[in-house]
């Protein structure tokens, strides 16, 4: 069997590569140890960027309806004064989609893995465990055992995604190091199920900056809440994770007579990234490639942008004939972005953690009296042949209601879009800018105020937006859109690029 991609893993960030490469007509296999999904809650936040991309397998409404949008995140001291306020906005944003989200992951598994069963193109495999990979000059041969039975099985592939967690496999043989952004402390993690009305600390998720106990309490979806709390040095995991000291640790806040706790499990929190993203076919997404510290709450959401990324880079070489190089772009650009996260989430980290008297007592003094406004991230790609020199390119995208109703995302489709004002091409000069390059483009006028806004911000005239909507350039006339698009041209290795008369 010899298929495009294969992918080991199927949690989230699987999944969604998974469904975005089937909907560029590859031919993708993928590979899951487990026989189902696990049941019980782990991830609980993404933001917009991550709706854009569920939005672009089909399942924005479906994800959406399982959802709660947040409301924030605030940082209070052991006496209750405010550190750092983390306020999200409660409407759409730019991105056209909220900017938090709570979810509950086994929602969200059941609905990428249902969208997975309606590609034809797109084979599961549940029990079956990888144990080889054996690297051709043209396919990786993916050697595993399928464990409902112990057969030993085999496929081939054009490429192979380890999204196959923190402990991947993949990981091992691409060989290299992980680079330590200096976290790692044990966190007792537990959830618990509402049985009766409670809202003693409300709907904004609370990090409880107290030297004698770090905590974290979270808003879950329905009647789904969660506390974290930092082991001391000498606790040991399995007694802290008993029930009874589970709810002696906040019975302050909840009781067993408002809720049952659903799970509780030790979890050691690290702040890493792979130094080696890519061996040749091999390739990592998720945690395989990187681990974030959860208090920026963009561990998932990073694992989706890779997916994102890879998945238009892996479409072009596979579907259009661009050169197997432009992976090099990928750890270029997804490395230095998933750092900035994981560094501001170590950051907040050692705010929460403090537990030296004297250090909690200097971050209290200098916090309380003028408390640190937190915003959404939204640091620019690492330093790529697709990135150029200037922002906005690398930046993501904005994503403006059209004239017609429909929002930018939908009428690009899972093609390159070229967003501008009306009058700045004719017909046959769209026509010629469309055979520079074979990977698909949408030229799309708009002249709807939310569009003229954005171009009038970045002083263009038109906007060229990638497939994982990110930003590749602007243009403020038409022979700078000829020059934008001949580079891009290049880039993707098409001979095609003629000279359009202006």
């Amino acid at each position: 069997m010899l298929v495009d991609v294969a992918v080991i893993g199927m949690g989230p960030v699987g999944a969604t590569l998974a469904n975005l490469l089937g909907r560029y007509g590859l031919k993708v296999a993928v590979l899951e140890r487990e026989a189902a999904p696990y049941p019980l809650p782990r991830a609980v936040h993404f933001d917009a960027e991550c709706m854009r991309v569920f939005d672009a397998i089909g399942v924005s409404a479906e994800v959406a309806g399982d959802c709660l949008v947040s409301t924030g995140m605030k940082f209070v001291n052991a006496e209750g004064q405010l550190l750092v306020d983390w306020p999200r906005p409660e409407e759409v944003g730019p991105q056209g989609w909220h900017s938090s989200y709570r979810f509950h992951q086994p929602d969200l598994e059941r609905t990428l893995r249902q969208c997975l069963a309606s590609q034809p193109n797109i084979s599961v495999r549940s029990r079956c465990e990888v144990y080889a990979l054996e690297h051709c000059a043209s396919h990786v041969t993916v050697r595993f055992e399928d464990l409902s039975c112990g057969r030993l099985e085999a496929i081939d592939a054009a490429y192979v995604v380890g999204a196959d967690g923190a402990r991947s496999l993949v990981r091992r043989l691409i060989g290299g190091e992980m680079t330590d952004l200096g976290l790692h402390e044990r966190w007792l993690v537990f959830d618990a199920l509402l049985k009766r009305p409670w809202s003693v600390l409300g709907d904004c998720s609370v990090q409880f900056c107290d030297p004698a106990r770090p905590a974290t309490y979270v808003r879950g979806v329905g009647n789904r809440r969660r506390f974290e709390i930092m082991l001391l040095p000498d606790e040991d995991a399995a007694a802290i994770a008993r029930p009874e000291s589970v709810w002696s640790l906040i019975d302050k806040w909840m009781t067993p007579e408002d809720a049952d706790l659903e799970r509780a499990a030790v979890y050691t929190f690290h702040a890493v990234v792979a130094q080696r993203w890519r061996k040749g076919r091999l390739l990592l997404a998720g945690d395989s490639a990187h681990q974030t510290p959860p208090f920026l709450g963009q561990g998932l959401c990073a694992g989706i942008r890779d997916a994102a990324n890879l998945a238009w880079k892996l479409a072009a070489i596979l579907g259009h004939r661009a050169p197997d190089e432009l992976l090099d772009s990928y750890q270029e650009e997804r490395a230095p972005h998933v750092s900035e996260y994981i560094r501001l989430a170590v950051e907040l980290g050692g705010i929460i953690q403090a537990r030296d008297p004297a250090a909690a007592a200097e971050r209290d003094r200098t916090l309380a009296a003028a408390p640190r406004q937190l915003r959404s991230l939204s640091p620019r790609l690492g330093a790529s042949a697709l990135r150029l020199g200037e922002p906005p390119s690398g930046m993501v995208s904005a994503q403006p209601a059209l004239s017609t109703g429909m929002r930018l995302d939908q009428r690009a489709g899972r093609d390159f879009a070229v967003l501008m004002k009306p009058g700045l091409l004719n017909e046959n000069q769209r026509d010629a800018l469309r055979t520079y390059t074979s990977y698909p483009v949408k030229f799309i006028e708009d002249d709807s105020a939310a569009t003229l806004a954005w171009l009038d911000e970045l002083d263009a005239a038109a906007i060229i937006v990638r497939p994982d909507r990110y930003v590749y350039g602007t243009a403020a006339n038409l022979p700078q859109l000829q020059a934008l698009m001949r580079q891009l041209a290049a880039l993707l290795q098409n001979a095609k690029a003629a000279v359009v008369a202006a």
